[in-house]
C-alpha cells in the first residue's frame, strides 16, 4: 500500500507542478495581452489627435470653398435670369407684334372677301 501512496503522491505533485507551470504561462500571455492592448489604446489615442488637428483646418478650408462656390452659382443665377428676361423681352415684343400682324391680315382678309363678294353680288344682278 505504501507505494501506491508514493505514486500517489507523485502523481499528484506533478499535477500540482504542471498546474502552477500553466498559471504562470497563462499569465505571462494575460500581462503581454494586457501591455499590448495599453500600447494599442495609446497609439489609437495619438491618431485620434493628429485626425482630429488635421480635419479641422481641412473642413473649414472646404466650407470656405462651398461658400465661394455658393455665391459663384448665385451670381450666375442672377445672370441667367438677366438673360432670360431679355430673352422674353425680346421674343415677347416679336410675338406681340407677330399676333397684331396676324389680326390685321385676318381682319384684311376678310375684309377682302366681303368686298370681292359684294361685288360679284352686284355685277351678277
Amino acid at each position: 500500500m505504501e507505494t501506491s501512496q508514493i505514486l500517489l503522491n507523485n502523481g499528484l505533485a506533478f499535477l500540482a507542478v504542471s498546474t502552477g507551470i500553466m498559471f504562470v504561462i497563462v499569465g505571462g500571455f494575460l500581462i503581454k495581452l494586457i501591455i499590448d492592448l495599453s500600447k494599442l489604446t495609446q497609439n489609437v489615442n495619438e491618431t485620434t489627435t493628429v485626425v482630429r488637428n488635421e480635419i479641422r483646418p481641412t473642413m473649414r478650408e472646404i466650407n470656405e470653398s462651398l461658400h465661394t462656390l455658393n455665391d459663384f452659382l448665385k451670381s450666375t443665377d442672377k445672370g441667367i435670369d438677366k438673360m432670360k428676361l431679355a430673352f422674353e423681352d425680346a421674343f415677347g415684343f416679336g410675338v406681340n407684334a407677330l399676333s397684331k400682324v396676324r389680326v390685321f391680315s385676318s381682319s384684311l382678309a376678310k375684309g377682302l372677301y366681303k368686298g370681292f363678294t359684294t361685288m360679284l353680288k352686284i355685277f351678277s344682278k
